[in-house]
């Protein structure tokens, strides 16, 4: 088990319906502000390109329950191609962490289209360390995941709660990086959310009680795997 100090972060999961969403929001913005980086209606879009290889190596690790994994992706916002962000997810149990490098458009899209040999000497040591993967293991961008998101922040404890809505996959098209995206609903209904709560050392008691976690039932949802259902 890694420890605390080394950046990993507490992720708990919730499926919700609309009704617990309106619920659980009204008490949040109590004591919570949104995230200075939404637009007016408090929320942003976001889209993530994933990586695994010819296997399902990220795919098989999450179903199976492998407790110590990792996911690669390409995220942007509001469809914004200036501001690309390479991601590493690192899960290990109930923790986890982050670790990311921009990267350029011209960038992302010779690695899309599988000019990767500029990522070997990158700066960023995450570019390199993707680079040395899609070789070694053959890791590929599979599917485009989008959902709209909103989120909120509380100082003590850096905490982190947001709640995630429409999530869509591009299915079996594999262009990515459009100005048009093609894709199609995952969500179990149209009101579903998922709930998420990050944090680092200690939840604060005032948000444990708004929330009344004891009363949601905790999920291992990921919206990648959620995505892979369908192709």
């Amino acid at each position: 088990m890694v420890n605390q100090e080394e950046g990993f972060r507490h992720e708990l999961k919730y499926r919700i319906n609309y009704a617990k969403y309106i619920e659980l929001r009204s008490r949040l913005r109590t004591v919570m502000q949104s995230d200075e980086h939404t637009g007016a209606d408090g929320r942003y879009l976001i889209r993530s390109i994933y990586f695994d290889n010819y296997m399902d190596k990220a795919l098989r690790e999450k179903v199976q329950g492998i407790p110590i994994r990792e996911k690669f992706r390409i995220r942007y916002y509001n469809n914004d191609f200036s501001y690309l962000m390479l991601e590493k997810k690192i899960k290990d149990n109930a923790l986890c962490r982050k670790v990311d490098a921009q990267i350029t458009e011209e960038e992302c899209r010779k690695l899309l289209a599988g000019e990767i040999g500029w990522m070997r000497g990158h700066p960023a040591p995450l570019v390199q360390e993707l680079y040395a993967k899609m070789r070694g293991q053959m890791l590929r961008p599979r599917v485009l995941v989008s959902y709209v998101r909103e989120p909120y922040v509380y100082r003590t404890g850096n905490v982190r709660i947001t709640f995630d809505s429409d999530i869509r996959t591009t299915l079996y098209h594999k262009d990515f990086l459009e100005e048009q995206v093609i894709d199609i609903d995952t969500a179990g209904g149209p009101q579903e959310r998922i709930l998420e709560i990050k944090y680092d050392a200690f939840l604060p008691e005032v948000i444990r009680r708004l929330m009344q976690t004891n009363a949601l039932r905790q999920t291992a949802f990921s919206k990648y795997e959620a995505c892979r259902c369908f192709g």
